[in-house]
């Protein structure tokens, strides 16, 4: 059960500090952190709870994740259902606290966006719906062959959390202006019930690139690590 707590608060901070400093700090004029700073903010809240959780639940946080470390035989079956609702309800609840937060400061329109993933004219910059669905495959790809690679045996310990947070960074710094970046469905759940509307109706892509994404990584990560 603790592990799924574990789940729960890495992905309630995941979204919190990414999101949260997409919201509430990257907009200000001349003084805001930017695509670069939310790009950070994403990578060093996984870089953070992975070494403060990560010994407890594996440091998933990302349903897309739990699912790529089942099909590269990283990760238990029976516990996928309770890892995906943990970290679900993680993003949620972040997002409502965050909405309440943002919801203090003037002019907040949460159906302006609030850090929700989009395509088309809910892209940052109007990237067709194939370009964000390719984009998202992609990366998430990627992802997993960094964690399944950071975190095998043979890899030096204790810098796996590093390494994933930087590739989180780096995810983030390509694709903002794609898709406002997902690689995470429940990050895109969690903000997108409080955006309500546009948000809702695309949300089926940030579940469906991510997961084919992180399939083909452990996939493809199983297969160049092989020793045989």
């Amino acid at each position: 059960m603790k592990k799924y707590f574990a789940e729960f608060f890495g992905t309630f901070w995941l979204v919190f500090g990414g999101c949260g400093s997409a919201v509430l700090a990257a907009g200000i004029p001349e003084l805001g952190i930017g695509y670069a700073g939310v790009s950070l903010a994403f990578g060093l809240t996984v870089l953070t709870m992975a070494y403060a959780v990560g010994h407890i639940s594996g440091g998933h946080f990302n349903p897309a994740v739990s699912i790529g470390l089942l099909v590269g035989g990283r990760f238990n079956a029976k516990d996928l259902l309770p890892y995906i609702i943990s970290q679900v309800a993680g993003a949620i609840v972040a997002s409502a606290v965050l909405y309440t937060i943002a919801s203090g400061g003037n002019g907040f329109d949460v159906t302006a966006g609030f850090a929700s993933n989009g395509y088309g004219e809910h892209s940052p910059h109007g990237y067709s719906l194939a370009a964000a669905f390719i984009i998202e495959v992609v990366l998430t790809a990627f992802f997993l062959m960094i964690i399944m690679g950071a975190t095998d045996k043979r890899a030096p310990a204790g810098f796996a959390p590093i390494a994933i947070g930087l590739g989180l960074t780096l995810i983030h710094l390509i694709s903002i202006p794609v898709t406002n970046t997902s690689v995470n469905p429940a990050r895109s759940t969690g903000v997108a019930l409080f955006q309500g509307s546009w948000a809702i109706e695309q949300l089926w892509l940030f579940w469906a690139a991510p997961i084919a994404g992180a399939i083909i990584g452990a996939i493809a990560y199983r297969f160049i690590a092989t020793e045989k």
